[in-house]
């Protein structure tokens, strides 16, 4: 099975060699074939998603990714930006279905910003629609009649686009605790009621699956007054970025949260959530953790090796438990140290 490989920027590369560590101590038998996204492929070559990174990604079977994100590419016009990259992959593979789960380790409760009894009860799943939403709907500048500039960003979905996700989200929930809950802002937005209407009849098909929904604004008041309500979150582009990265904050770092963007095959793209955090680049203060957890993911579900995606996930709770702390989890270790101590128990 191939893997892409695309490290990206900032922190990219040094979280990047430690999931490929941990990959290459499994001696699963994968091949890899690495390629240039972002800032680094701007530079290299004069765009941040060059055709023989997507070559490579559309050959692949699954593609492990590490971040993109450049502060010198911060003037680029928009389409030549690094986070290009990223959006350009989700567009050209139709790679929808976005699954962030947060869990606590029991280890990092501690480190949560919510109270310990709260954060413990965390164990949930974002799955966000990538490929709709004000991110690919119609942009622009423009004057108003009254001379002003104003900029524009159309939020729509039709209702094909929300069915798809729909089943995604209830399909995850299925062999979770069967609980669905479907966050839009519908007694405003057209797009939201749309979305509920649509979300409403999906459920038609899966009777097992308690179905609920609630209000964007709602829903983040809720992941900070009781996260351990919720099973699985289903919601747009837009909400579900937002919502995504309160979660990782709300079970201690964004260091710690992986992440899978499938298309409807099950082939993904992995990756953690937290960015390219170029201020720390090259420092060696990186946690690799969520990178190593989105390569468990990946082999679950694109590659088909779950006992080994069990394996990596024990060895980063055992590792946690022997008392690894990179710097954002208020510890010492260095990137390296901290996969050091994940193959120690590998």
């Amino acid at each position: 099975m191939l893997v892409a490989v695309f490290a990206g920027d900032g922190i990219g590369p040094e979280i990047m060699a430690q999931a490929r560590r941990v990959l290459d101590a499994l001696d699963l038998g994968l091949r890899f074939e690495e390629g240039l996204v972002g800032g680094a492929a701007y530079k290299a070559v004069g765009h941040p998603l060059p055709p023989e990174t997507l070559d490579v990604a559309r050959r692949a079977d699954a593609i492990l990714f590490g971040a993109v994100g450049d502060f010198d590419c911060d003037n680029l016009e928009r389409h030549l930006r690094p986070e290009q990259a990223i959006l350009g992959l989700r567009k050209e593979l139709t790679l929808f279905s976005n699954l962030r789960p947060a869990k606590v380790f029991p280890q990092l409760a501690g480190a949560s910003a919510l109270k310990e009894e709260v954060a413990s009860a965390i164990d949930l799943l974002i799955v966000r629609e990538l490929n709709g939403d004000v991110y690919f709907g119609e942009k622009g500048m423009r004057k108003t009649a009254e001379g002003l500039r104003e900029g524009y960003d159309v939020m729509s979905y039709n209702e094909a686009e929300v069915r798809r996700i729909a089943h995604s989200a209830f399909k995850a929930a299925q062999v979770r605790r069967g609980k669905l809950c479907s966050v839009d802002k519908a007694n405003v937005l057209e797009t939201s009621q749309l979305w509920r209407d649509v979300v409403i009849e999906v459920s038609a098909d899966y009777p097992d699956v308690q179905l609920s929904h609630m209000y964007v604004d709602n829903a983040a008041m809720q992941l900070v007054r009781n996260p351990g309500q919720f099973d699985v979150i289903v919601t747009g582009n837009l909400f579900g970025d937002i919502l995504s990265d309160q979660a990782s904050m709300c079970v201690g770092s964004i260091g710690m949260l992986a992440s899978a963007s499938l298309d409807a095959n099950g082939k993904g793209l992995y990756e953690p959530i937290h960015g390219s955090a170029p201020d720390i680049a090259g420092k060696a203060l990186a946690n690799p953790l969520a990178t190593i957890l989105s390569a468990a993911m990946m082999l679950r579900y694109s590659l088909g090796i779950p006992q080994a995606a069990d394996r990596i996930e024990a060895a980063v709770a055992k590792a946690l438990e022997g008392g690894a702390r990179s710097a954002d989890l208020g510890g010492t270790m260095t990137t390296q140290q901290m996969g050091d101590a994940v193959l120690a128990v590998l």
